[in-house]
């Protein structure tokens, strides 16, 4: 459902001290995600809801929240006609398509679409 909250993303320097801290504070049972091109590990929510927490060095920007769209594309172009800033989409392959985006105060938030043909 588009405007959902559906994935969140959580910095860490060191990921195995904030998997234990988040697992135990909730219970997530933390899976790390192959093919990454940094430490990533997910853990399921709900059913229409996950996170992550993943590898970052250096000044942690805090959470960032994704948030369904019903197309990648039409997300990317109503973020910039409402006068914030978005990436280019990028696959997930099998899972689906996402885009980082800032609002105009410069919060960053993705947008995530859906999408079991992505990057096959």
């Amino acid at each position: 459902m588009a405007g959902e909250m559906v994935h969140f993303e959580i910095p860490a320097g060191d990921t195995a001290r904030a998997r234990e801290f988040w697992g135990g504070l909730f219970g997530w049972q933390f899976e790390e995600y192959p093919g990454s091109p940094v430490e990533y590990h997910m853990a399921r929510i709900s059913d229409t809801s996950g996170g992550a927490i993943y590898g970052e060095e250096g000044e942690a920007r805090g959470t960032r929240t994704y948030f369904d769209v019903d197309d990648v594309n039409e997300g990317v172009s109503r973020v910039k006609e409402l006068g914030g800033e978005a990436g280019d989409p990028m696959p997930v392959p099998t899972m689906g398509w996402f885009a980082i985006c800032k609002d105009p105060e410069g919060n960053e938030f993705g947008i995530w679409q859906s999408d079991t043909s992505a990057g096959t």
